[in-house]
């Protein structure tokens, strides 16, 4: 149950900070954090990440029902398992997921606004629910390492009996 809190906090703080920035910014006004480095700018994507397929909502709304089913049905199977890093991942991608998901289907577009600079280069402006399944995914690809870090040495050690 701890994974559908941390998705659904997730989603809470999504929506929060999404809310406030399309009820309090009017669409390309840019407010200094960290100076030019760091700004609050309201903007909204009808496109996936860095704005790729845009006008593509139908395709965007069945794909995101399709991946949170079969994250709900992953998290239920590596909660069984006893795992706790990758559940925990896919709880991440789950709450962005939705967050997203929600903005798509009611309005057509997703509300960004966390943007960096780095000299010349603006990276592409994102959300909360974009940094989950960012941080979400890395997590998930760390414990598939790990995991296969742990099976190989624990291949190695089937392999010895301690008298050699």
């Amino acid at each position: 149950m701890i994974y559908y809190v941390v998705a659904f906090i997730v989603f809470l703080l999504d929506q929060g900070t999404k809310y406030l920035i399309a009820t309090r910014m009017e669409l390309g006004e840019t407010i200094p954090v960290i100076g030019s480095f760091f700004q609050i700018t309201s903007h909204r994507n009808q496109g996936a990440a860095f704005g790729i397929l845009q006008g593509q909502r139908e395709l965007f709304i069945v794909i995101t029902v399709v991946v949170v089913i079969a994250i709900i049905w992953y998290l239920r199977k590596t909660v069984r398992n006893g795992q706790k890093l990758l559940p925990f991942g896919l709880s991440l991608v789950l709450g962005g997921a939705i967050g997203n998901f929600l903005d798509r289907a009611i309005a057509g577009e997703v509300v960004d606004f966390a943007r960096f600079n780095f000299g010349s280069y603006t990276f592409p402006i994102f959300n909360i629910a974009d940094s989950a399944i960012v941080v979400g995914v890395a997590i998930i690809i760390l414990d598939t390492l790990l995991e296969s870090r742990r099976q190989k040495e624990s291949s190695g050690m089937e392999g010895t009996n301690g008298n050699e």
